[in-house]
């Protein structure tokens, strides 16, 4: 998280996506979520979130931007111009159990600009969402730590404790076991977007994991180098690719494009529909190196970290 002070009743923070250099889905638990075991890395690429504090509580989110986004169920363009979305965004989610537990007095009113496609595998709402528990610690002088932030983070969303680390985690349990790491960052990634929304409950649906499906997680071992960071990642996957595949065959088709551009390593995010690609000796390809991107998304980023301290 970037947060910069605008001044005692304001604050902006940019609000990294995250991809999932790997990813196991390894069974479902009695209280109805599953256990994964993956890897999480921040990417330079932001939604960038304005908090002011207003007079009375309640909180109001307003979008800015030229793109389509989805609130809920709605689908909302927008052209440089605010648009109210509704209360069921994590935004406020998160200011209402802030709310609950600390008795705010005041309310909270947030501009989005949103860069991070929705549905698409990468955590954006996740980030906001936790971008906005920081905004009410910080406004507000709630002197949470760390930990605090990251339990309260949880009754939102699974993804979101990964938000107060430094960028780079393995991540298990549901998400709520958060082990910060350092692996290599000298490569440049490359994100593909084919611009569908997936839906997470319905990719679980279709992997189909129970409570009898149990293996051994992957290990990740310390790498001293991006060479030996990538050999390691090849060991493993991203579990949604094979049941995906096949109601999403853009998919395949993104992964031939990118292994084609020089990328050592491409895998789905998440749950998708979202593919990165690693590149070490050569560039990201831009929009211009093929005729093959159609009307994919694309976002060349690097992987971020941030001191701890910071969130």
């Amino acid at each position: 998280m970037l947060i910069r002070q605008l001044d005692n009743n304001r604050l902006e923070i940019r609000a990294p996506a995250k991809v999932n250099l790997f990813l196991e889905v390894l069974g479902k638990r009695p209280d109805g979520y599953h256990n994964i075991n993956s890897l999480f890395q921040a990417v330079s690429l932001y939604d960038t979130l304005e908090f002011s504090v207003t007079d009375r509580p309640g909180v109001s989110v307003n979008l800015v931007g030229d793109r389509v986004v989805s609130s809920g169920d709605t689908e909302i363009m927008t052209w440089d111009k605010q648009v109210p979305l509704g209360n069921d965004n994590l935004i406020c989610r998160a200011y209402h159990i802030m709310r609950r537990e600390f008795g705010l007095a005041h309310g909270l009113k947030v501009v989005l600009d949103k860069q991070i496609p929705v549905a698409a595998g990468l955590g954006g709402g996740s980030a906001d969402g936790a971008a906005a528990i920081i905004a009410c610690n910080l406004l507000f002088g709630l002197d949470l730590t760390r930990a605090q932030r990251a339990q309260l983070s949880l009754e939102i969303g699974s993804d979101l404790p990964f938000f107060f680390s430094g960028g780079q985690a393995l991540v298990s349990g549901r998400g709520e076991v958060v082990e910060p790491v350092e692996v290599p960052t000298d490569y440049t990634m490359l994100l593909v977007n084919p611009g569908e929304l997936v839906s997470t409950a319905e990719a679980y649906r279709l992997l189909k994991r129970d409570l009898t499906n149990r293996r051994q997680p992957f290990t990740l071992a310390p790498c001293r180098d991006v060479s030996e960071f990538i050999a390691a990642l090849r060991k493993t996957g991203n579990d949604f690719e094979q049941v995906l595949g096949a109601s999403y065959p853009d998919l395949d088709r993104i992964r031939d494009v990118l292994l084609q551009a020089g990328a050592v390593l491409t895998r789905l995010s998440g749950s998708g529909p979202t593919m990165f690609a690693l590149f070490v000796d050569t560039p990201a390809p831009g929009r211009d190196a093929t005729d093959d991107w159609g009307s994919w998304r694309l976002f060349t980023v690097e992987p971020i970290t941030w001191p701890l301290e910071v969130v």
